[in-house]
């Protein structure tokens, strides 16, 4: 995915797009025509995601920026008098990441004040809205590129967490011992009386299910009531 910023005029929403880009792991960033490039603004908004900034290239044409794309998205929060209607980012999200299988997809984003044009968004294949309060629309640049770039992420679930190492439950006979073990502790201790045991081991039999104990946790307990009882 390339993000393509198309006319920016502020170098410090520059460099917050390049580390809103970081952010959701996108690192392709260029820009066509920027007012100020390169700028300490953009060095210092970018944080760190410098080294996107560094990378980022300069175009003089939306064209030249798209010519290795099989794919270009327009961004815009205006209606416009076009054939195509916009699209939600949410609803195509997953069609721009099928189409990143074949070769580079551009999410391009216009000038702060005037967004893109009718004629830059016609060189896109694709016209998207991202859904905001009709009566005030306007995303900063930087925030349109992190919800972009987050939505893209999230359809291509490159932000799922690593799978967990798998759980190895307790056994019957894991739980078994614990039980034994408990109850001897507590009688051992005082605090249960055989002669009355009343509900005891029933409830700790409920807590302990409840919470669906792993070996290793089963392990963790004996040890402590181990320790407990060579103290006493």
């Amino acid at each position: 995915m390339r993000i393509v910023l198309s006319h920016p005029s502020h170098p410090g929403n520059i460099g917050a797009a390049a580390r809103a880009m970081k952010t959701m792991g996108f690192d392709d960033l260029a820009l066509v025509a920027p007012r100020h490039f390169p700028d300490p603004d953009a060095t210092a908004l970018a944080a760190g995601a410098a080294d996107v900034l560094a990378a980022a290239r300069v175009f003089t044409t939306l064209e030249a920026a798209l010519a290795d794309c099989v794919l270009a998205a327009g961004f815009s929060a205006r209606r416009r008098d076009l054939s195509q209607p916009p699209e939600r980012l949410r609803e195509c999200a997953p069609d721009l990441v099928a189409a990143s299988g074949t070769g580079r997809v551009a999410l391009v984003f216009g000038n702060e004040t005037s967004g893109l044009s009718n004629d830059e968004l016609a060189r896109c294949q694709r016209f998207v809205s991202i859904p905001a309060n009709p009566q005030y629309a306007s995303l900063n640049l930087a925030a349109a590129v992190q919800v972009a770039c987050y939505e893209i992420a999230t359809a291509a679930a490159a932000l799922d967490a690593p799978a967990a190492t798998a759980r190895e439950p307790a056994t019957g006979d894991d739980v078994d011992g614990l039980y034994a073990e408990l109850e001897r502790g507590a009688i051992a201790s005082g605090y249960l009386d055989p002669a009355r045991p009343g509900r005891f081991m029933q409830r700790m039999r409920r807590l302990f299910g409840r919470a669906g104990l792993e070996r290793e946790e089963v392990k963790i307990l004996r040890g402590l009531l181990a320790a407990f009882a060579k103290k006493r």
